[in-house]
């Protein structure tokens, strides 16, 4: 088994530990927190039967037993843990979005690379095997056209927010919204897919403080337009369309789970495909890493940074303009 440290103890640390010994690939053997979010750790480690707990980053990144460390803080921050991590040899798993900006991602990977450690965004939608069998139909549609992605979905902080009690999902300052939260996902299945686009564009509502509450990404390729809708404000059936001109790929899941999808030729009849082997979204994405790790597959490192690379390029050129 791998030993992984937790650092934080936010909504999404539940279900990654959870995900991550559902892999059969990873040992949680500490998790990190805040002081002030220590009861939170060791209730974690207590839910999970994690041996340790600690306030101490130091212990972790000092802790020759531990391989990896998966990152679960705020958007703002991970460039700061990543950094640090990586500064003390460690292995990284990078909740996404995998940084804020292009030169971050370029520092880590250039530091990642550079001591050749592994380094990954946990960006659920590139590991599930129906996002691969997608990659593998498309030959099958013919020349694609449009693509149009929505994943909107109503947030539980936003009935907050609207009564001016701005959590940091919410928070421009932070880094915060639907571009850098839900949209994220979007973004990867499309390049991911298709690579870098020629160029981009970003309408968005935005609330009180300016922050994004729901948008629409524009990426434009040679042959064809994509649009990626992002919402946290208001809700609707989420789904994935690529259209060729031989036929459609379409799911009414949203890209982060992608539970299957149809692949509709013409002139034949639609086939319905759910390769994916397991309920929680999330454990693909550590067997993956786990595999990757076990097998010293670093081409495959390399292949996925380019991906969160890539992502982040067009998030800068988002940003640019606002």
């Amino acid at each position: 088994m791998i030993n992984i440290a937790i650092l934080g103890t936010g909504k999404i640390i539940p279900e990654a530990v959870a995900a991550m010994q559902a892999s059969n690939k990873f040992r949680v053997a500490n998790i990190w927190a805040r002081p002030r979010s220590r009861d939170k750790a060791a209730a974690l480690a207590a839910q999970f039967n994690i041996d340790k707990f600690t306030t101490d980053l130091d212990a972790i990144l000092n802790d020759t037993a531990i391989d990896f460390v998966y990152i679960g803080l705020i958007n703002a921050v991970h460039y700061e843990y990543a950094k640090k991590c990586l500064d003390a040899g460690k292995n990284v798993i990078l909740e996404k979005p995998f940084t804020t900006s292009s030169a971050q991602a370029q520092d880590l990977i250039d530091l990642a690379l550079g001591k050749r450690l592994y380094l990954f965004e946990a960006i659920t939608t590139l590991h599930q095997p129906n996002f691969r069998a997608i990659r593998d139909a498309l030959k099958k549609i013919g020349d694609v056209k449009l693509i149009l992605c929505n994943y909107s979905q109503y947030s539980s902080r936003y009935d907050a927010y609207k009564r001016g009690e701005v959590a940091p999902a919410f928070d421009p300052k932070l880094f915060g919204g639907a571009l850098m939260d839900i949209n994220i996902y979007n973004l990867n299945f499309v390049i991911g897919l298709f690579g870098a686009p020629l160029s981009v564009s970003y309408a968005a509502n935005r609330g009180f403080n300016g922050v994004d509450t729901s948008g629409v990404v524009t990426l434009e390729y040679e042959t064809f337009i994509a649009q990626c809708v992002g919402a946290k404000d208001s809700a609707s059936p989420c789904f994935l369309n690529i259209q060729g001109d031989g036929g459609y790929i379409y799911s009414t899941s949203p890209p982060n789970e992608l539970n299957s999808f149809d692949l509709a030729i013409r002139g034949e009849d639609v086939q319905t495909f759910a390769l994916n082997k397991f309920n929680h979204r999330m454990v693909h994405e550590f067997i993956d890493f786990g595999e990757i790790f076990e097998q010293k597959n670093y081409a495959a490192v390399e292949s996925c940074l380019n991906t969160s690379r890539d992502v982040m390029t067009v998030v800068d050129r988002i940003t640019a303009r606002l």
